[in-house]
Formats: structure tokens, sequence, C-alpha cells
């Protein structure tokens, strides 16, 4: 059951927002009914208003609204009623009507009659009025004579001298109604939204996509393409509509960032299943940092094979020349880390592919074994020596096999091959040494002179070389 007294005190709100309403104000309602010269519309609490049918329906006299539809129009009488209008009709506009327009912003109808100096002359009703070039259109730049002729609805900005100066503009109106049709469209754009827009413009940084009514997006070179993009209009042209995905909204500078790559699978969800550590693959190098070259092994997938992969040079970045741009090679992959959309890989070199690794492989490095590495660098207590991708072990200098007061750099230049042995492993901590290969040369040498067969003795030096074959003989036993 209502209670009169709510039912009371909610008929007294509607009656004072009623009479809120004034003439020259705009406001938005629902048409509720149609009859056969005026139609109705519900604005809310102040009641219900008229508005002429013939401002409903277009040019050719076909009704553009239905009950429901929603109107924007401008309040231009109260008494017995609120009556709307969205415009005054051409050839019925007299000089107190168009008055009345200018002080409550309601647009006219006029026609272009023709080009003056600085803009063109408009007749609303018996009247002439000017519009300047630059509010005939948002657009700029249009051809002046395009305009001849055509009847728009116009905003009166200026009303002076009693009418005899009047200045009209069709741009605001336009703008006005952009500016609705953006609000409704900024209502639809969330994060995660799938829009449809148009390409207005494409920069090196990325492309300005009008989602319509004026609202533009950025569509970021990185949000292009899973893989890295160079050039962008390799990707979008101007004027071509493209499904972009709403990244994210900044309500404070309305600024909207849009994603292309988002609408297809992200690559990277199918390295775990497509790619193993030891796996060699191709890639190509997309770029080259300070700590090394960035490698695509797939569309979308970029690995990094780092500096401490390459072997040294002797040379600043020389590095650098083995992986220039787009250079096409063969890369064993070393690490993966999915989550962190990580991949390690070390470049094979020319003829590796097919066979086993031409420098020893990670694994392959263990105490007593004998290898081959390059020179990386010089410390005070000893050389740096580069083993494998990734595994650097250190030569102490009592072990380079010099004396003491040898110029190491000149011995072992940068970039140099040296065979070691390997004395200690310890995790990432590798000991070497080149004297143990001397040792290990001459005990060879040794044992094979020693295992050679008893010869004659020669004469002057039988004896000395029966008295070494004894010794060597006494130091086997």
């Amino acid at each position: 059951m209502i209670d009169p007294e709510e039912d009371f005190a909610s008929m007294f709100e509607a009656s004072l927002k009623a009479k809120r309403v004034e003439k020259g104000q705009s406001i938005e309602g629902a048409i509720v009914a149609i009859g056969d010269e005026v139609a109705f519309v519900n604005i809310g609490g102040k009641g219900e208003a008229q508005i002429e049918l013939a401002e409903l329906k277009n040019a050719e006299g076909v009704l553009e609204l239905a009950v429901g539809d929603r109107i924007q129009a401008t309040v231009i009488a109260t008494e017995g009623g609120v009556v709307l209008s969205r415009k005054l009709a051409l050839g019925a506009v007299a000089a107190r009507q168009i008055e009345d327009a200018y002080h409550s912003h309601l647009a006219v109808e006029g026609k272009v009659e023709r080009e003056v100096k600085g803009g063109y002359e408009i007749r609303i009703g018996g009247q002439r009025a000017f519009c300047p070039f630059s509010q005939i259109d948002i657009i700029r730049n249009t051809e002046p004579a395009q305009h001849i002729g055509q009847v728009y609805p116009f905003r009166i900005i200026e009303y002076k001298e009693g009418g005899k100066n009047i200045i009209l503009s069709r741009r605001a109106l336009l703008e006005d109604e952009q500016k609705a049709v953006a609000e409704e469209i900024r209502r639809s754009i969330v994060v995660g939204a799938v829009l449809t827009g148009r390409v207005r413009s494409v920069r090196d940084f990325g492309a300005f996509v009008d989602l319509g009514g004026g609202v533009e997006g950025l569509l970021h070179v990185s949000e292009m393409g899973w893989s890295r993009i160079a050039d962008t209009s390799q990707v979008v042209a101007a004027g071509e509509e493209i499904t972009v995905m709403v990244l994210r909204v900044d309500d404070n500078t309305q600024k909207i960032s849009l994603g292309l790559k988002q609408l297809s699978a992200d690559p990277w969800t199918t390295v775990q299943t497509t790619y193993a550590v030891g796996q060699r693959c191709t890639g190509r190098v997309t770029r080259v940092t300070e700590f090394g070259a960035f490698v695509e092994i797939a569309a979308g997938v970029e690995a990094l094979a780092h500096v401490s992969t390459f072997p040294p040079t002797g040379q600043a970045r020389g590095w650098t020349r083995l992986v220039p741009v787009g250079t096409t090679a063969t890369f064993e992959i070393l690490t993966i880390d999915p989550d962190k959309k990580r991949i390690g890989v070390a470049m094979i070199e020319d003829g590796a592919a097919e066979g086993p690794r031409s420098g020893p492989a990670g694994n392959d490095i263990a105490p007593g074994v004998r290898i081959t590495g390059k020179i990386e660098r010089h410390e005070p207590f000893g050389v740096f020596v580069f083993l494998a991708p990734g595994r650097t072990g250190l030569m102490p200098l009592s072990e380079t096999g010099l004396g003491r007061d040898a110029d190491v750099k000149r011995a072992f230049p940068v970039g140099s091959d040296v065979e070691v042995i390997v004395l200690e492993v310890d995790g990432r901590r590798i000991r070497l040494s080149r004297k143990a290969v001397f040792e290990a040369q001459e005990a060879a040498e040794v044992r094979e002179y020693r295992d050679r067969p008893d010869s004659a003795p020669s004469s002057g030096f039988g004896s000395l070389a029966d008295k070494l074959r004894g010794a060597l003989s006494q130091g086997r036993k």
C-alpha cells in the first residue's frame, strides 16, 4: 500500500523539479508517444514535454525516431506546458525567433546562398547572416563551392544591431554532436573490449585509430605484433579498418591504449613444448646491445646470445662482427625460462650444425680433461680462458708454465688459442693449467723414449745411453 505522505512528497518534489525547466535550457528525454502532429517526450522528474512531429522527420519527410528513442532538444516554451525544439524550421523564422534562438543557443536552419569574402552568406528565413570559412565544417581545407546551396543547421554566435549583423557557426553544432557521440562511445571503451576502428595516421612509434565520434586511441608499435616491428607501415595503413583490443584507459588524460597482437595467441605459450635445452635451431639477429645479441628463433620468440657466449677476439666489441643485424645462423639453446619469457642461446660455428661441436660442451669440462680455449683477459693473478659458451676458466700465473719475469700478455695474447688441462671444477669456478700440458708432453716423450727397443750402443755415446735407460728402468720399478 502506498503511503499518502510519501506519495505527496514525491509529487511535491516532482513539481519543484518541473518548475526548474527554463526557456533555452538544453534537455534530454525519451519519446513515450507519437501523435499526428506532435510527439510526447518524458523528461524525467520534470514531467512530459511536446515536440512537433516535423522535427523528428528527415528531409524526405520520413520519421527518423520511434517510441523509446532518446533525443536532445532545447526548451522553447514553458507556459501551458513544456515545448521542445531540435531546430527552427527554414522559412518559418521571425526576427524575434532568431533573437530568442541566439539567447537560448537553439539551432536554426539556414541555406548557404553564396561565397563572400572570408566566408558564406547564409539566409535564415528572410534575413541574411554570415558564416566564416572556419565555422562551416569541422574538416578544414574543404572545397568552398561544395557548400553552396546546402541547407544546414547553424548556431548563432553573434547577434548585433537588432539582427543586422548575425554571425553563424555550423561547426559548433557539429562539435557538440561529435562530443555527444564521443561520450557514448567512451562508455563502451573499457579494458578488454574489442572494437573496430579506422587508422587515421601512421607514425614510426605506432598508429592513431579513430574509434568513432572523434575518439582516438594509440596502437603502439610494440602492440602491433608478437614479432619486433621495424616498419609500422608494413602492418597498418592510413584509412584501413582494423579490429583492436582496448589495453588501457586513462580517465585523467582521456588517453586510450590499443593492442593488435592480443587478438592472436602468444607464441610463448608453446615454447616449453617446442624447444629444449641442447636443441639447435636457426635464428635471425634482430638487434645487438652491449650485453649480447637478440635472436628471433620463431615469430614473436626472441632469445639472447649473451656476450659471454662469444669467443674473445682481442678487440673491444669484436664479437659484434659475428652477428650483425639480419644475420641468420645456427644457435644452440642453453637455457629456457618460459615464465620470464627468456631463452639463452649460443651461436654455433659454421659447419658445426650437423656434426659434434668444434669446441667443448659445458658438461665436457671435468678435471683431467685436456681442451683448447681462447684467451679472454688478463688479471694480476692469472689469465681467464674462454672454454665454451658461458664457461670461462682461470689459469693462475703459477700454472702458465712461464718464468717469473716473463711477459704473460705477450705470451698469451687475447683471442689466441691455448691448450690447457682442467685441474679443478667447483660449480662455475674452473681452474686450468698450461704447465700441466707441458708436463704431460714431457712425460709422454720420456715414456716413448723409454719404451723404445734397445739398440746397439753407439760409439762414444753407448755407455751414456745405457746409463739413461737404466735410470729410467729404475724409476719405473
